[in-house]
């Protein structure tokens, strides 16, 4: 495997870990990068830019990352509640007053962000045609009724995420997610990161798909046996869990340029590993010359658990900040201070205040792996390695 790109003196371990990626877990195309103190100190890249192609990957190949978008998307909210346009601890409902409908009057901006809304379901799947409309889909989620009391439990809003996200932004903001993050983050960072992928960027996005399990033997990888009752749930059609991951119906092609084009903060983000990795950089500090995102109170919100527990939609126990995971045995990351976002399948974005660690991970090859997938994981003990 021929693994391009750049490792700073110190940093050869990841480039060692990138390569036995591909050579004993199966990786098909992927990306890696990752800052220490705001400087990258590792660039690398290799395989295929399709999962089921020949074309090389290249330095500006990016994928879709799934839910490693909510990590970015999460930023927005606190950016604003930083700028003093948005508290959090206010009803959602005084933002938009569509949302306080079947008993959600109580919800806070805050219980949105911590996945404590109550709405991880819809009573009706919306097409990916209604998915991708912004006033179809708001109103949808804002008619909901809650299955349980909002701000008393927290369960995974994995594609619901979305449109709480993007209803509640469009109206503290007059612009929409994506357009607030190109104006804010992606442009003055010089980001190759789209939550709504222009067509004039489409060419440098590679096709993602599913690929074989494969994990080498003494490999003292993080091995979390799914529960029986997990297994149950993503088979169960009535379930909590499997009516998450359902919310659009038919199943969307996450190949599908409408699909790549729709802003869904959730779960259709478009990025590059630097671009991951510059990003949780920003939220840390300075970067190359950039203004830092996060003011040091935000920086201490970000990073502040305000769910955990057993997750009503995971079923496992799971830590939530204001819209980022943070670091636990489900969702691990580089230490205790660590807040990001895996994506579903492989791809993983975070920083860590404690090291001054930024990380971004994307491939083509979706995996089974909800919130550790192995490749990653490997990635991130190599990093701890060189920190420790």
């Amino acid at each position: 495997m021929d693994v391009r790109g750049t490792v700073a003196a110190g940093w050869e371990p990841v480039r060692e870990a990138f390569l036995r990626v591909f050579e004993q877990r199966g990786e098909r195309g992927a990306a890696v990068a990752v800052h220490h103190d705001g400087v990258r100190v590792v660039d690398l890249w290799a395989g295929t830019k399709d999962v089921d192609g020949e074309e090389p990957w290249t330095e500006d190949t990016a994928q879709v990352v799934r839910s490693a978008t909510k990590g970015v998307a999460a930023a927005v909210p606190l950016l604003l509640h930083q700028r003093g346009l948005l508290d959090l601890d206010a009803p959602v409902a005084a933002y938009w007053p569509e949302f306080k409908a079947a008993g959600k009057d109580r919800a806070t901006v805050r219980d949105l962000l911590a996945h404590r809304a109550g709405v991880p379901v819809l009573d009706r799947p919306l097409t990916l045609a209604e998915a991708a409309d912004l006033p179809t889909a708001t109103a949808a989620i804002a008619a909901q009724t809650p299955v349980w009391e909002p701000g008393t439990a927290h369960g995974y809003h994995a594609h619901t995420f979305s449109w709480l996200l993007s209803g509640l932004v469009h109206r503290v903001t007059g612009r929409t997610i994506g357009r607030w993050v190109a104006d804010e983050i992606a442009g003055p960072l010089g980001l190759d990161l789209w939550i709504g992928l222009p067509d004039a960027e489409a060419h440098r996005v590679g096709r993602i798909g599913p690929v074989e399990e494969v994990e080498p033997a003494g490999s003292g990888a993080l091995r979390l046996r799914p529960k029986r009752a997990v297994t149950e749930a993503y088979r169960d059609p009535d379930s909590l869990t499997r009516r998450a991951f359902g919310v659009i119906d038919p199943r969307p092609d996450e190949n599908d340029p409408v699909y790549r084009a729709a802003e869904l903060p959730g779960s259709a983000g478009v990025a590059t590993a630097r671009a991951l990795s510059r990003f949780y950089a920003a939220a840390l500090g300075p970067v190359d010359g950039a203004e830092r995102l996060f003011a040091p109170e935000t920086l201490a919100l970000a990073r502040t658990e305000e769910s955990a527990g057993t997750d009503r939609v995971l079923l496992v126990g799971t830590r939530f900040g204001l819209g980022h995971m943070l670091h636990g045995p489900a969702s691990p990351l580089l230490g205790p201070s660590s807040f990001g976002h895996p994506g579903r399948g492989g791809s993983l974005g975070f920083a860590d205040p404690d090291s001054g660690i930024a990380f971004g991970y994307v491939t083509n090859g979706m995996r089974k792996t909800v919130t550790a997938d192995p490749r990653a994981q490997a990635l991130v003990r190599a990093v701890r390695a060189v920190t420790a």
